[in-house]
């Protein structure tokens, strides 16, 4: 009966992935769509954006399900399930970590060889419309280089040992036999882990930049909301109606057939120009005034500021919560050549003390952190979406609606998949034994104390733990997680000083943020570049 009920669980899970899966890609279909220019858009480009986001997006899904699984196999007083013996314990650890494989080599083709092909495919198509073949061969010239960087970290991580034992007698052919029998004995988790850290580092610059920020301006946004279309509508007549009259002016200089002088025709042109703006900006403030969504949006305006202070609680809460765990690792950790890990819990922060305290009512914990993982991930996008995507100082494309650029979503997704990866990490930062064991708990064999491990860091130093009780340590799973995070010390200590640039980041923009006035209606949707057929496009979202 135990293991029907097991193996109906076991079912209802994979149920429940099935339709979790449906929905991340309707939600990518939809993303992409709303998003991308009508113009523009092409169907290699739209399948690649949509594909890579969804691969974001069930990477970024994949930690909570291995921190529940391997709290799943064992029972409240820290004895395994009648089930999980350790065949079975050994085959769903190998299915996680193969599902860890498997997502991981999916962003390494994708950063490294699809997105980049097709980026330089639909760069070439538009410079030259000459024959498929050519623009493909150009394509694939470009790639090689992205191919290289690829093969290169693989190499380094394949064959660049992390402990050989130094033998002054060894020769060089025993030094690299050594070599290739490590490789063969991680079964490329180290090269694998080594390029999919490399590829975390740009992540949590790209983390610092949009996430940071976007954890910042989007509660703020929800709550300040965006100005009236009927207010910005008379504002934007009496602008109209001021640059008529100034153009009024100008011409009546000519009437006598007098020429223009040099300065007035920068200015007639100047002005000529500002005056298509404000009719392209009359005629979206128009359109958004009148459209049925403008007025679900100011129906639900109560239920958007609850939203905002909710994701304000959960900046602020993870902004604390990291703040404490990295004073923790420079108080305490052994150091820069360690990677500044530290073993155990010597500073509380808010989410170690929160996680415990939600285990014992299943499964609130597994939801908080689902929901500060879906929060990471949906305000990277908010953040790349208010900012645009940068080279610099240097602007390489906007994000906005009905307008994107197949070139732009391409890079929005590039951008989404390496934060995925550090997403990971900033987890372990916040939480680091829960990420390591979940809510698993191991009986003591000569008493009767039973103790998480999130407490055994407060009752024992880890290290001391590790002397006295040696026989404990095999009686917890580790998630297949930590067997990616800290594999390399170097990667540890760049991690670490990034996440000061992170909070130092969000801290800045939440200034910024709270010194902003409201949003324009129509921010960001009408430029002076548009040209007047860019306006279909947004009409089909506001009728």
């Amino acid at each position: 009966a135990k293991m029907a009920a097991a193996a109906s669980d076991l079912l209802t899970g994979w149920c429940l992935f099935g339709l979790a899966l449906l929905a991340i890609l309707i939600f990518c279909w939809i993303y992409v769509r709303k998003y991308q220019s009508r113009r523009e858009s092409e169907v290699i480009s739209t399948i690649t954006a949509i594909f890579a986001l969804a691969v974001a997006l069930i990477t970024s899904a994949l930690l909570p399900v291995d921190i529940f699984l391997v709290s799943y196999m064992k029972n409240q007083n820290g004895t395994f399930k009648v089930w999980a013996d350790a065949n079975v314990s050994r085959q769903i650890e190998d299915t996680v970590l193969y599902g860890y494989y498997t997502l991981y080599s999916i962003i390494l083709f994708c950063v490294f060889l699809w997105i980049p092909f097709v980026y330089f495919y639909y760069e070439e198509k538009e410079e030259d419309d000459g024959n498929t073949c050519s623009q493909v061969k150009t394509a694939l010239k470009y790639t090689l280089g992205f191919i290289t960087i690829c093969a290169v970290l693989l190499l380094i991580g394949a064959f660049v040992p992390l402990d050989i034992p130094n033998k002054k007698n060894s020769t060089e052919w025993e030094k690299v036999k050594l070599l290739f029998e490590e490789f063969g004995s991680s079964h490329g988790l180290t090269a694998l882990s080594f390029s999919i850290s490399s590829l975390t580092v740009i992540g949590m610059l790209a983390a610092i930049t949009y996430t940071a920020y976007g954890m910042s301006a989007l509660p703020l946004n929800l709550i300040k909301g965006t100005t009236s279309a009927s207010y910005e509508r008379l504002e934007n007549t009496e602008d109209i109606e001021e640059v008529e009259q100034h153009l009024l002016r100008i011409k009546s200089k000519c009437r006598d057939g007098r020429p223009l002088s040099s300065r007035d025709r920068r200015t007639l042109q100047q002005l000529e120009e500002r005056l298509r703006t404000l009719r392209r900006r009359e005629r979206h403030l128009e359109s958004i005034e009148k459209s049925w969504w403008t007025k679900f949006c100011e129906a639900i305006r109560p239920l958007k500021i609850v939203w905002g202070v909710f994701f304000i609680i959960v900046a602020l809460l993870f902004t604390v919560s990291l703040f404490l765990s990295n004073l923790d690792k420079a108080l305490h950790s052994a150091g820069f050549d360690s990677g500044f890990i530290i073993l155990g819990t010597n500073l509380t922060n808010p989410l170690n003390m929160l996680l415990p305290v939600l285990q014992r009512v299943f499964p609130l914990d597994y939801i908080l952190i689902t929901t500060i993982v879906m929060y990471f991930i949906f305000t990277s996008m908010a953040g790349i979406r208010n900012m645009g995507i940068w080279f610099f100082w240097i602007r390489l494309y906007k994000i906005r609606r009905g307008k994107t650029r197949p070139q732009a979503l391409l890079f929005l997704c590039m951008i989404l998949l390496l934060i995925v990866l550090h997403t990971s990490y900033m987890i372990y930062s916040l939480a680091p034994q829960y990420v390591m064991y979940g809510s698993q708990k191991y009986l003591v064999q000569w008493g009767v104390i039973v103790a998480t491990y999130s407490q055994l860091g407060n009752i024992f130093r880890s290290l001391l733990y590790v002397m006295l009780f040696p026989f404990n340590l095999d009686q917890c799973i580790v998630t297949r997680t930590y067997l990616f995070l800290h594999k390399f010390w170097f990667f540890s200590a760049a991690y670490y000083f990034g996440n000061w640039a992170f909070i130092a980041v969000f801290l800045i923009g939440l200034i910024v943020s709270c010194c902003k006035g409201k949003k324009s209606v129509i921010e960001g949707e009408v430029d002076d570049d548009d040209s007047d057929m860019s306006d279909d496009e947004l009409s089909v979202y506001y009728h």
